[in-house]
């Protein structure tokens, strides 16, 4: 019987949780402002409607309480221009 529990990778033991970050692809992305509407704790938008992340990171780390509205955002974005990062 194994003492490890989750999934572990080779050489790679389980911490916890795993740490999901949010990644905008500035060339699909045209400035509809769904991402913003859907995670105002994360994103705001600039004068042309584009996400601008708050804390000022290239890809925001999403807390495990936003996680699910982060999925959303992403299964929504009209242009596909999220992604979900595992890191």
């Amino acid at each position: 019987m194994s003492g490890t529990t989750g999934r572990a990778t080779a050489g790679r033991p389980t911490r916890g949780r795993t740490t999901r970050r949010l990644h905008i692809d500035w060339t699909r992305c045209d400035g509809r402002g769904v991402c913003a509407e859907l995670l105002p704790e994360l994103l705001t938008r600039d004068e042309w409607g584009y996400p601008v992340v708050r804390d000022g990171s290239r890809e925001p780390a999403i807390p495990p309480s936003l996680v699910e509205h982060a999925r959303r955002a992403e299964a929504d974005c009209p242009l596909l221009a999220l992604k979900l990062l595992r890191t």
